[in-house]
């Protein structure tokens, strides 16, 4: 008798877990599944189905990538956020759950039928600007990126989620092009690792994800020098922001919000309780020189 889904599970968690990887659970299961064109109901109902040989090496493929640490949403090409499912490639960072903690908070306070303008800066795959429109139907979005192969992500998630006629993507250096457009609503998840800190990334971020999308500077905080001011400069006087950090970078990143003139500026902690996120708003009284 041939692989069947049950055997190659368990294989397949036990190959995972000799080459020492985090999540050999998890990460087993995705592969059989797709490897398997099954579902996990599947391996629960039906645990003595046989994989065909076609699908025996799709599976040897799958694992054999995995124990050299590339990240599963590179092997499978999507990767869930939120309630919306991303294709991915090497051009874009691997959506986090962490990152969702940016999407729980500006989804506060704002009304499922409210008309509001959003702009993610940096917006990589779409994960953060795609699961808020998907969230809130009035809403329009943009999403601005300095990489053009980023964008095409992005625009693929979008046609692929039924959201492109909402959201426009944009080739530019965070908000310095845009002129006089406000928004109501502005998140990021900017480059925020110390260079020096790059090498000692586990091997999926550090020769898998795209260097333009981790590397933050000498501190980390390159980036959100640039951003706080341009922020504040988009937004509409009222309106609110949100932007991730690292987790030892409260302090220096609320300090550069209130300098740029920020109200309310409070950080919000994941759910491993790690700091995760800056959020703030612009005095509604302000008006744009």
């Amino acid at each position: 008798m041939g692989l069947t889904l049950v055997k190659a599970w368990t294989g397949a968690k036990q190959r995972l877990q000799a080459a020492g990887l985090a999540g050999p659970v998890i990460d087993a299961r995705l592969l059989v599944e797709a490897a398997a064109e099954a579902t996990r109901v599947d391996i629960v109902t039906d645990p003595h189905r046989a994989l065909t040989p076609a699908q025996e090496a799709t599976l040897e493929d799958y694992l054999a990538r995995r124990e050299r640490r590339e990240p599963v949403s590179h092997i499978l090409g999507r990767k869930g956020f939120w309630k919306i499912m991303l294709s991915v490639t090497p051009d874009v960072l691997t959506p986090r759950p962490d990152t969702e903690t940016v999407v729980e908070f500006a989804l506060r306070d704002f009304p499922e039928q409210a008309a509001w303008s959003i702009l993610d800066l940096g917006v990589g795959s779409g994960a953060i600007l795609l699961a808020l429109l998907a969230d809130r139907p009035a809403a329009r979005g943009l999403g601005v990126d300095v990489s053009e192969e980023a964008l095409a992500v992005a625009r693929e998630n979008a046609a692929n989620l039924g959201l492109a006629g909402r959201v426009a993507l944009l080739r530019g250096d965070w908000a310095a092009g845009l002129g006089d457009a406000t928004f109501d609503l502005v998140v990021s998840n900017p480059p925020y690792i110390a260079s020096h800190v790059i090498e000692e990334l586990e091997p999926e971020v550090r020769d898998h994800e795209p260097r333009l999308a981790l590397e933050g500077g000498a501190d980390g905080l390159d980036a959100y020098r640039a951003l706080a001011p341009q922020i504040l400069r988009v937004l509409k006087p009222g309106g609110r922001f949100a932007v991730e950090i690292g987790y030892d970078q409260k302090d220096a990143v609320e300090a550069l919000f209130r300098q740029a003139g920020a109200r309310d500026v409070q950080t919000i902690r994941d759910l491993g309780d790690r700091d995760r996120v800056v959020a703030g708003s612009k005095n509604p009284l302000e008006t744009r020189p």
